[in-house]
């Protein structure tokens, strides 16, 4: 097995990866990495529940694929304004 590979079937790294995505998050925000992060949390339990091992990289990379696009419709659908609505911002910060 190949080194890389067996680093990614461990169910910390992924939880691991899903902490540095939720930290870049904070850091440039606007869901672009929340969406990741959850996907990335999710395979780490998934892989905690199952055991670490128990998945092939190819099907991990599908599934953090596939959980972290529904993450993010997920959010964008409860967290987005509504159709036509828009900011307008009354106040200046420099008034």
């Amino acid at each position: 097995m190949d080194q890389v590979t067996s680093y990614w079937e461990l169910w910390w790294v992924w939880c691991a990866a899903a902490l540095i995505l939720a930290i870049l998050e904070v850091l440039a925000p606007g869901f672009v990495f929340l969406g990741f992060a959850l996907g990335a949390l999710a395979c780490g339990i998934l892989l905690a529940a199952l055991g670490s091992g128990a998945l092939g990289l190819p099907v991990l990379l599908f599934l953090f694929a596939a959980l972290s696009l529904a993450s993010w419709l997920l959010m964008r659908r409860y967290f987005a304004l509504s159709k036509g609505q828009v900011k307008h911002f009354e106040h200046d910060i420099n008034d």
